[in-house]
């Protein structure tokens, strides 16, 4: 069973930068393009950011240059390095794989950008 679990949002300043975690287990974790996706409220559930298994990446223009994924294969991770964040970054963050047919999703943190 495939399953994703995020970490390391929380409330930060507008300029300030966060890192946030997806550790991936029940999938063979290298071959597989890993993506950061946010849903602000009211909004529709946005593709963020993409790194594919062999490393390279796509980014949302609004978060070009601001904003790093990367991926550890040995550790079963994907990250979401987050700097110069704005309140318009505010949103839940998920992580998500296609995998096996199927699109998986992780619970879910929260990112609040405000001061």
């Amino acid at each position: 069973q495939v399953h994703l679990v995020e970490s390391g949002g929380g409330l930060v300043q507008p300029g300030g930068s966060l890192r946030l975690s997806c550790t991936a287990s029940g999938i063979n974790f290298r071959l597989y393009t890993m993506n950061w996706y946010r849903q602000a409220t009211g909004k529709e559930r946005e593709l963020v950011a993409s790194i594919f298994s062999g490393g390279s990446t796509n980014y949302t223009d609004s978060v070009k240059g601001r904003f790093t994924i990367s991926r550890d294969n040995v550790r079963n991770r994907v990250f979401l390095q987050m700097n110069s964040l704005k309140p318009e970054d505010t949103a839940a963050y998920y992580c998500n794989v296609r995998a096996r047919g199927s699109t998986f999703w992780g619970q879910g943190t929260q990112v609040t950008v405000s001061s």
